[in-house]
């Protein structure tokens, strides 16, 4: 009997598609007998609309009121906050969510965005049905403790310092594993050199290469480019406008006094990455997760407040990277990492390579498997648990009492 995945994600951001994604083909890659879907549910017309994902509304709240954001974006990790806003997705998603279950029938679920968590827990509760729950961090850093929910049969979160936030929101140490952040198995399966990859791509063979990419979610990519412009190092340039035409129209009309190559919009980022000595770009967890899963001292040019905040901090930290505050400080900190030749900038990439998870995708791949074909066992139910009995009550009225118990 075929098994079933059901991949639940958002389009509130990047990340939390991307990572999707790469779940989702490890699963077709290594195990073809599974099959997968992929489901944003606040697509779903039983979601007030008011409610949905608004990703242009996140670019503005993002770009023009970054003191709101990163305001709401802490406040949402108070004790009584969140439980408001898991009561609060719970009521918005359940019937959604029961909607999408009863047609996908899955045999696993795998989470990438933490609102679904309470939703599934709740669920779970009412339909007394246990599905394992696969849950994907996709945050370095700074990560809500909504993400960390008893629904989930494993919680795979990026690194120690995640695992130790998850610990102390008790969640059990044998229901969480770093695993890293998933990144498009394509990166693991490029293996070409960076000379094959420089002259696939037309570059030159011998020159240090600084990758900039850009977008219309991050700021600073024009005035950063102009800086190493100017650098006076033997260096080239590659800079990806990731699709934000204004800005690669601005990139073109440049008088370049290094070689440089430009691209608009690319879907060839592992060759990119790897054919690459260096990375400036924005502190998302998605590229940042990129970077280091291919070796790249990292340079942040923009970073959102709170919620990328912990991934500055992370790469920081181990020495792979730098956030950058002025102009006069990007040509200070590659002037540093190129001072030492190949052996100082060869010294970050270590670092970086250190915490890099190339194969974070397989990994949750095989967690995901083992889950669907009973080789891995959910976590033994509560005694609570094996005494309750499916409610009588239509789901509404249910689901008023049990939120109401949520909050005594």
């Amino acid at each position: 009997m075929t098994k079933r995945v059901l991949i639940l994600t958002s389009d509130m951001g990047f990340g939390h598609r991307s990572a999707a994604n790469a779940i989702d083909t490890a699963l077709r890659l290594a195990y073809p007998s599974l099959q997968t879907q992929i489901i944003n549910p606040m697509d779903h017309p039983k979601v007030p609309s008011f409610y949905r994902d608004n990703p242009e509304a996140y670019d503005v709240i993002v770009k023009h009121m970054p003191e709101f954001y990163n305001f709401t974006y802490r406040a949402v990790d108070h004790p009584l906050t969140s439980t408001l806003v898991e009561n609060v997705n719970t009521t918005m998603l359940i019937e959604a969510m029961l909607d999408i279950l009863n047609d996908a029938r899955p045999d696993v679920i795998v989470v990438t965005r933490e609102n679904y968590l309470s939703t599934l827990w709740a669920i779970s509760k009412f339909t007394r049905r246990r599905i394992p729950v696969v849950t994907v961090v996709t945050d370095l850093g700074t990560v809500h403790r909504i993400w960390f929910n008893t629904v989930s049969a494993i919680t795979c979160v990026p690194n120690r310092r995640v695992y130790e936030v998850g610990l102390s929101e008790k969640m059990p140490a044998e229901r969480l594993r770093i695993t890293g952040i998933p990144v498009h198995p394509r990166l693991a399966a490029e293996t070409r050199t960076q000379a094959e990859l420089r002259a696939e791509l037309g570059w030159q063979p011998h020159k240090t290469t600084v990758l900039i990419v850009g977008g219309s979610r991050v700021k600073n990519v024009r005035e950063a480019a102009a800086v190493l412009n100017h650098c006076n190092q033997d260096v080239q340039l590659a800079v990806v406008a990731g699709g934000d035409d204004a800005l690669y129209h601005d990139l073109q009309q440049m008088e370049w006094h290094v070689p440089t190559v430009l691209y608009n919009f690319v879907q060839n980022m592992p060759q990119l990455l790897k054919a690459s000595d260096a990375l400036v770009c924005k502190a998302g967890g998605l590229m940042v997760t990129e970077g280091l899963a291919c070796g790249l001292p990292i340079l942040l040019i923009d970073a959102i407040e709170g919620q990328e905040t912990g991934n500055v901090e992370y790469v920081e930290d181990h020495g792979a990277g730098a956030f950058i505050t002025s102009h006069l400080m990007l040509l200070e900190t590659l002037y540093d990492w190129l001072s030492d030749g190949a052996a100082g900038l060869a010294l970050r990439a270590e670092r970086a390579r250190q915490i890099g998870y190339p194969q974070a995708a397989s990994d949750i791949a095989a967690l995901v498997y083992g889950y669907a074909v009973g080789a891995l066992a959910l976590p033994a139910a509560s005694s609570r648990e094996q005494r309750e009995r499916k409610p009588t009550e239509d789901l509404r009225t249910w689901l008023g009492k049990f939120l109401n118990d949520q909050r005594t």
